[in-house]
């Protein structure tokens, strides 16, 4: 509920300087100096935690006086202590609903992926061995040293260790469930790309601000070495849901 609140703060103070194109809202002011450039980016890192809303105008015209009431003193137009119960089921469904619709199109991107030449799993993953390798099949418990590229379905990068150019070594069983299955259906030096549905990925919650709810994920990872436990780098990887 804190994180609630705090993103909900977060989301006015940016709608109160941008506007949905990026642009400055009617009336606002562009930030100018060091202490107003630095909150307008605290309110752009967590403002976007409310995309999964899709807030219309008046909702976020509400949300925006609702800080501005509160920040000055000013009396409140609503009965708060009435309403604050509803704010959690509120979120849910909002999420919930955007969630389906992004879910649709990962189950369409998904089914063209098993067309042309991939694989399905009983639990939904789609994945196609791009080289199997010649070295150990990993399991759960065991730390693997890798590299990968994760896009959205429309490419958008999220997440890329190969951009980085850092190789990263973790836990496999400490990250999301399709990494956990994919990974062990190749060896050491071999690579696969792995379509994972959100059941299997950051569910209706997403991982914002790059993750949208119920978003379908696809992989290119490649397989390095299988680490013993106390070799693990700190290296950040898809966490697990």
């Amino acid at each position: 509920m804190k994180f609630l609140s705090f993103a909900l703060l977060m989301g006015a103070l940016l709608a109160v300087g941008c506007n949905k194109n990026g642009g400055s809202a009617k009336g606002g002011k562009t930030p100018s100096t060091d202490d107003e450039k630095v909150f307008y980016t605290v309110g752009n890192m967590f403002g976007s935690r409310l995309a999964n809303l899709s807030l219309n105008e008046g909702e976020i015209s509400s949300l925006v006086q609702g800080v501005r009431d509160a920040a000055t003193g000013a009396k409140s137009q609503v009965d708060v202590a009435k309403f604050q119960p509803q704010v959690q089921k509120v979120f849910r469904e909002r999420m919930q609903k955007n969630s389906e619709k992004v879910k649709v199109a990962g189950t369409d991107f998904l089914a063209k992926f098993v067309k042309e030449g991939a694989t399905k799993t009983a639990s939904g993953l789609a994945y196609k061995v791009i080289k199997e390798g010649t070295g150990k099949t990993p399991k759960p418990e065991d730390n693997v040293e890798v590299h990968y590229h994760g896009t959205l379905i429309d490419g958008t990068v999220f997440d890329s260790s190969k951009d980085r150019g850092t190789k990263v070594t973790f836990p496999l069983n400490r990250v999301i469930k399709g990494w956990t299955e994919g990974l062990q259906l190749i060896k050491e030096g071999g690579s696969i790309k792995l379509v994972i549905p959100a059941s299997l990925a950051y569910g209706d919650a997403g991982a914002p601000p790059k993750i949208p709810g119920g978003a379908t994920l696809v992989f290119d990872v490649e397989l390095f070495e299988i680490k013993k436990k106390d070799e693990a780098a700190k290296t950040p990887a898809p966490k697990k849901k």
